[in-house]
């Protein structure tokens, strides 16, 4: 009698990658990235300093240093950019003709870029007071 084997073979199917496995890839690793950066920023905004104590001047200290700047950033482009592709999602499920989808879907990147220079001027350029 042979033995015959019963471990299943795995196959794996190299598909090419898309816009939308692209997107689908982008709204997990910003999911993930965006649970600490918010908790960090509640607890260090809302418990440790306290909201009553954020004002112009604790803006220009915590500014100057550019790791803030960038933390803000970051928190900045990971949740707005995953609204945004959410905001997608929801258009697509309203607009059936392809057409339509495609210039939402531009109408979408076109604000959500916009929006988030207009941010980022703000985080990276602004509380140069003396």
């Amino acid at each position: 009698m042979s033995a015959i084997s019963s471990t299943p073979t795995v196959r794996k199917a190299a598909a090419p990658p898309t816009f939308e496995t692209r997107m689908w890839q982008f709204m997990r690793l910003s999911g993930v990235l965006l649970i600490p950066l918010v908790w960090i920023h509640v607890a260090l905004k809302d418990v440790i300093v306290g909201v009553h104590a954020i004002d112009l001047n604790y803006v220009q200290k915590i500014w100057a240093i550019t790791a803030w700047r960038v933390y803000d950033m970051a928190l900045l482009a990971f949740a707005f950019g995953h609204g945004m592709n959410g905001l997608r999602h929801v258009a697509n499920d309203y607009f059936h003709s392809k057409s339509a989808q495609k210039i939402m879907a531009w109408a979408i990147l076109i604000g959500w870029i916009v929006i988030t220079a207009i941010g980022g001027i703000a985080i990276i350029g602004g509380v140069n007071m003396p």
